[in-house]
């Protein structure tokens, strides 16, 4: 639940997260907001699995379960990448390979 209150400085997006409010800077407000409700969904679903009401607790919990969604998205991209590569590879050695027979 991200909101900006008026009255703050320019620069400062005041959030919500977790019934717990931030005031934060950045230089687009829209982004600091649509992550501050990621945040905020992501301790509310782990609260709503778990038998823990300290939210410290739950941020950790939110915070491993991002960075678990980071890696598996870095590993998926990463074979992606190297997958990309391989093709590129070959393709390359099928127009040197040519280029070879033909002598251009």
């Amino acid at each position: 639940m991200a909101e900006k209150k008026r009255g703050k400085p320019a620069g400062y997006t005041t959030v919500t997260i977790y019934d717990q409010t931030y005031h934060l800077t950045g230089q687009d407000s829209d982004h600091i907001r649509q992550l501050a409700e990621q945040v905020d969904a992501k301790m509310r679903a782990v609260a709503a699995q778990g038998r823990t009401v300290d939210s410290l607790r739950v941020a950790v919990l939110a915070a491993l379960n991002f960075a678990d969604e980071l890696a598996q998205s870095a590993g998926a991209n990463a074979n992606q990448g190297h997958a990309r590569a391989v093709s590129l590879r070959g393709l390359l050695d099928e127009v040197l390979e040519e280029e070879r027979k033909t002598g251009s």
